[in-house]
């Protein structure tokens, strides 16, 4: 397929994203980017027409100077995306693109903090503080989650704790004697809600609210920072450091994933790459005939 006709194509593409799509002015602006720098490219390396191999060399271009995976399989997709609709349109018979896979994007490991580097984080004298880091430690909690709890989610005669998760699905965690005497303490100090709509929440703001999300990432960080990187200071560090303390002692994988809420087994199964490479480094320094 000629690059220049297929070029002139761009403006007709752009109208049926606003038009028949309904997309907004920002993404169009994001696919009109993507499909103007793969013309250029084009002109540059004087390619005259449009094939997948010219569009599989294009990507390679892109990943052997130093673009990331997700950037170059966004490039793809509006690639994919504009030859779909000419096609649509009856402007050509066959898209070029649509059987070029996209970029795997490499995963990434978990962050995860030490014993000690627990021990000393959760040394916290604000009672509200301390009762929220040690239930997100105790329990492995989303930011969304423990910020949704309410005062009777927390059943101290069975040291549970009830939670409602991603899709409205409820489940019962085992709560820590630690977290209990946490939440406990904090409890006697709870000032009153401020507002209706925060009457039952757990943990309240300074206005008597209930805490949000936002304000839950900056505590946590504050609190966090003294044992950890900037990087691994958010709310959800503590989750992964619950799974990886509880796979680290023995835990079997699908009570981790039943713990975590987590539909699928494989989800939990990037932390095993962690475990067994901290196994590796302790039976290096430990085994007498490791070297």
């Amino acid at each position: 397929m000629d690059t220049a006709f297929l070029l002139e194509k761009i403006t007709p593409f752009i109208d049926y994203l606003r038009k028949e799509k309904n997309y907004s002015e920002h993404t169009i602006r994001a696919y009109q980017k993507d499909i103007e720098s793969f013309f250029a490219f084009l002109s540059e390396e004087d390619i005259s027409s449009v094939d997948s191999n010219a569009i599989s060399f294009f990507l390679a271009f892109l990943m052997k100077y130093g673009l990331d995976k997700t950037t170059v399989a966004r490039k793809l997709s509006s690639l994919k995306s504009y030859f779909k609709a000419l096609k649509r349109m009856g402007v050509i018979s066959e898209n070029p693109a649509e059987l070029i896979r996209t970029p795997k994007k490499k995963k990434h490991l978990p962050g995860f903090l030490t014993y000690e580097q627990i021990e000393d984080g959760l040394k916290i004298e604000d009672p509200r503080d301390h009762a929220m880091m040690e239930l997100l430690y105790s329990c492995g909690l989303r930011a969304s989650e423990l910020t949704g709890l309410n005062v009777d989610d927390v059943d101290f005669q069975k040291d549970e704790v009830r939670v409602m998760g991603k899709g409205g699905k409820e489940r019962i965690l085992p709560m820590g004697r630690r977290a209990r005497e946490a939440v406990g303490a904090y409890l006697k100090t709870r000032a009153q809600p401020g507002a209706d709509n925060a009457r039952n929440a757990l943990f309240l703001n300074f206005r008597g609210g209930r805490l949000s999300s936002r304000s839950l990432q900056r505590i946590v960080r504050k609190h966090l920072l003294k044992v950890a990187r900037a990087s691994g200071t958010n709310p959800h560090i503590l989750r992964h450091t619950f799974a990886t303390h509880l796979l680290e002692r023995g835990a079997d994988l699908r009570a981790v994933q039943e713990l975590l809420g987590h539909v699928s087994l494989s989800t939990v199964q990037i932390y095993t790459h962690l475990t067994t490479k901290r196994l590796k480094e302790i039976y290096s320094k430990a085994h007498p005939r490791a070297d």
